[in-house]
């Protein structure tokens, strides 16, 4: 998903919004009204007051979730360093590499002399040291929350938009997010929920992680998360069997085992291996909003072309909505004017203003990087 200029955010069907929990609901709530001036405070999750004196000029990301979302608050520009894992953004490639041996560099991130460090769960979780370190020296960090649904990336996506400056763009990013999740979860009223398995290198996503949320969005039931596995954790193949899965959603390079128990299941038998792009399955950024949508694609092809209809009518009104205001604002402007340029006291009385995943995945991940080289 990209950022586009015509926004839902004029949308007037748009459902309400289920808030994640913790530090990032309140802030995303504040944010609705915040003017987008500094200094700026939010409490971040290691429940650190982190305060931004300025608009930051030079940002790190840690993480290449957090340098997605920059990309696609078009400020892709601001980031001064990433990690090697970012380095499929347009133009990353150019940015300080920031990464290290088995984690982020202190002396890269400190040389890159940020304003902020972008810092997701995940990172921070494997390299709490190195990141308690980069804070010590005086840097400003930001930790965000461990992604557990759409919801959340929606609202890690304004927080980012807020601290970098980049408020409107955050806004309507998240509002973007927020919107096509009710669009295809509308076209998927009516449609039965096949059970699936995300499976990555003898892991897979069970409850309460963005993946599942990815998959029950797109309209699959997480056989994970009925068989009682929470978070990102080992499967066996035990569970694999009786789950039986109709699909089996991979991201990009990673296989299915070749084996008797895998081999039995329904989804290998009819060849429903979903493969997704592993840069927006894995990551809680604002393109996992296309993982989405290419796992309905697959296994809802009718309500996803119903969903892509939705779509574009609610382009098509956002549209209509914006150039009305804009005529409408225009006729006022030009009343107003007629008005002051006769009554300088009515000028006074009527003037207004207005996972991504954590340790365990980052584990998996060097082990499986090997194998995944290419898809980084």
């Amino acid at each position: 998903m990209r950022l586009r200029t015509l926004t839902f955010v004029t949308l007037l069907f748009v459902a309400a919004i289920v808030p994640a929990t913790g530090a990032a609901t309140a802030g995303a709530a504040s944010m609705q009204t915040d003017s987008c001036t500094f200094p700026y405070t939010a409490t971040d999750a290691t429940g650190t007051e982190v305060t931004l004196d300025s608009d930051p000029e030079r940002v790190v990301t840690l993480n290449p979730s957090a340098a997605q979302t920059m990309w696609e608050l078009g400020a892709s520009d601001e980031v001064v360093g990433v990690s090697k894992y970012a380095t499929y953004l347009d133009g990353a490639d150019e940015k300080q590499n920031v990464s290290g041996a088995n984690g982020p560099s202190v002396e890269r991130v400190l040389d890159a002399n940020p304003d902020v460090v972008l810092v997701p769960n995940s990172t921070y979780a494997f390299a709490k040291d190195r990141v308690d370190q980069i804070r010590a020296q005086g840097t400003t960090v930001f930790v965000f929350e461990t992604g557990s649904s759409l919801s959340f990336v929606a609202n890690k996506t304004e927080q980012i938009g807020r601290l970098t400056g980049n408020c409107e763009a955050g806004r309507q990013s998240a509002q973007e997010i927020r919107n096509s999740a009710d669009l295809m979860r509308k076209a998927l009223a009516d449609e039965d929920k096949p059970v699936a398995l995300n499976y990555f290198y003898t892991y897979t996503s069970g409850s309460n992680t963005f993946i599942g949320d990815v998959m029950t969005t797109a309209g699959l039931t997480n056989g994970a998360a009925e068989a009682n596995i929470t978070g990102f954790a080992p499967i066996n193949t035990e569970t694999v069997v009786e789950m039986n899965p109709e699909y089996i959603i991979v991201p990009t390079g990673a296989t299915v085992p070749d084996t008797e128990a895998w081999n039995s299941t329904t989804a290998v038998q009819e060849g429903n291996i979903i493969e997704v792009n592993s840069n927006y399955l894995q990551q809680p950024a604002p393109r996992s909003v296309d993982a989405a949508e290419t796992i309905m694609q697959a296994v809802h092809p009718e309500a996803f072309e119903e969903y892509q209809s939705m779509k574009a009518e609610a382009e098509t009104t956002a549209t209509e909505s914006t150039e009305t205001t804009a005529q409408t604002t225009t006729a006022q402007s030009t009343t107003t004017q007629a008005v002051n340029d006769t009554t300088t006291s009515a000028q006074t009385a009527t003037g207004a203003d207005t996972p991504g995943f954590g340790i365990v995945l980052t584990l998996v991940s060097m082990l499986a990087a090997a194998l995944l080289a290419t898809r980084r």
